[in-house]
């Protein structure tokens, strides 16, 4: 069984887009980078990756700086590199470049042996109707629920 501790969740990755598949990738960090992101000071929201010369680089990926960190705290919203197969990153580039799907990340988290891990995921951009329709099945499944909950009583 993997433990991992989840230092972040993008939300909204999964109302704004359809995930058609997901990878887990290392990040590389410096050393108070690290700290801060065990401190779960890290935020997702606006962040996305690409593919260019053949490494997958995280943009937008906020991490605070190290409180005490003074003069090595690196820029917050710095590029980062993130570590996946050759392989992996061929697939990443046809599902961009061909499909047109864009790369996001879903969490971060700390595995089992203490190594930063991302989780990113190939998506599709949903439009206002698929964010809707997803809003009233939401409401429909609460209602539902509500009603047998109100029911066994």
């Amino acid at each position: 069984m993997k433990q991992r501790k989840i230092i972040a969740n993008n939300k909204k990755a999964r109302h704004d887009y359809f995930i058609e598949e997901s990878y887990e990738a290392g990040i590389v960090l410096t050393g108070t980078e690290i700290k801060s992101l065990r401190g779960g000071r890290v935020n997702l929201k606006e962040s996305y990756a690409k593919v260019e010369r053949n490494e997958l680089i995280i943009y937008g990926m906020h991490i605070s700086p190290y409180a005490h960190g003074n003069r090595f705290n690196p820029d917050p919203v710095r590029p980062r590199k993130l570590l996946l197969h050759r392989q992996e990153i061929r697939k990443l580039i046809g599902y961009t470049t061909l499909k047109g799907l864009t790369i996001i990340p879903l969490s971060v988290y700390i595995n089992e042996r203490g190594l930063a891990k991302m989780e990113i995921a190939v998506a599709r951009g949903k439009k206002l109707y698929d964010k809707r329709d997803d809003m009233v099945r939401r409401d429909a499944d609460r209602h539902m629920q509500q009603s047998i909950k109100n029911y066994n009583r």
